[in-house]
């Protein structure tokens, strides 16, 4: 019988069953690919990470949802630093360098005020037209079409993992919210694996800037991830193209989600101007849960 160890963390938290889950497999490179699919189609979680060695950076992270692997996902790279430095497993290092699908990025280490608190680089944001259906698209998250914004654009985004971000007007529209996410690849025709990142300004926390839901693409075996760390990077992406292309050198947003499904969590995005594009880096903490093993030969 084969047993695989996972540790689960929540990401983006400071309490355990808020934020986002994660599964953390330490022992990876004992494991095919098939295998670590299978352990995280088991775990269940919208991502379980296997950190490995690397040639070109400190550590190699592969991401698996349990229907497909991902390039990057901001929530498990946040989970899996704080599991490895607080295993002791990175020395007394206060920046790694991740090799990822997505590419090389930097992961900084603090503490504040006895707190460890992790900011991640995420790649260089991009985005492409949507040129599908309004109406359909609010139709298939359980909105009316008059309920998305129309003095900005609804854009695909992503800085490592492609989203749909819609602007939504008003907050009491999250809470109405109710995804048919087998519609998904049918309104999504420029990119169908693409998840759904529905966001407004009016928030519950009056600290915070932004507020949002994060839809899955149905490939991925989910339906609703609870605070996105990728999907945050590149809204902060969106508001400084769109909704505030004067700021000056730098920005700061703080992204809530998470509260519809009672999970919420907070993720600090920092935007800055570098030449022709911005660079996205995005702030968080994470807390041990659990540890269990899955089986692979049932």
């Amino acid at each position: 019988m084969r047993k695989v160890t996972v540790y689960h963390y929540d990401a983006f938290s400071k309490k355990a069953g808020k934020g986002n889950p994660a599964g953390i497999v330490l022992n990876g490179e004992q494991l095919t690919d098939e295998e670590m699919q299978k352990t995280a189609l088991k775990v269940g979680f919208n991502e379980t990470a296997f950190p490995l060695p690397s040639d070109i950076a400190d550590l190699r992270i592969r991401f698996f949802t349990p229907g497909h692997e991902m390039n990057l996902c901001g929530h498990a790279t946040i989970a899996t630093v704080y599991a490895l430095h607080s295993k002791g497993l990175l020395s007394d290092k206060t920046e790694v360098t991740i090799e990822t699908n997505a590419g090389i990025l930097p992961v900084n280490i603090e503490t504040v005020k006895n707190e460890l608190f992790l900011t991640m680089k995420q790649a260089s944001p991009a985005f492409a037209a949507f040129n599908g259906s309004a109406k359909k698209l609010a139709n298939a998250i359980g909105l009316e079409e008059t309920e998305i914004r129309t003095d900005i654009p609804v854009v695909y985004g992503s800085t490592g993992t492609w989203t749909l971000l819609i602007p939504i007007k008003e907050l009491a529209s999250f809470q109405k919210m109710n995804p048919n996410t087998k519609c998904f690849p049918a309104i999504l025709r420029e990119n169908k694996r693409a998840s759904i990142h529905p966001f407004c300004m009016e928030t519950i926390d009056p600290e915070a800037d932004m507020h949002a839901r994060h839809f899955s693409s149905p490939y991925s075996g989910t339906v609703e991830d609870a605070v996105t760390g990728t999907a945050s990077g590149v809204m902060g992406a969106y508001y400084a193209t769109y909704m505030n292309p004067d700021f000056s050198d730098s920005l700061q947003l703080l992204v809530e989600q998470g509260h519809e499904i009672k999970k919420d969590g907070r993720v600090l995005v920092d935007v800055s101007r570098n030449k022709e594009t911005y660079e996205i880096r995005i702030s968080g903490n994470a807390v041990f849960v659990k540890e269990f093993d899955v089986v692979l030969d049932e």
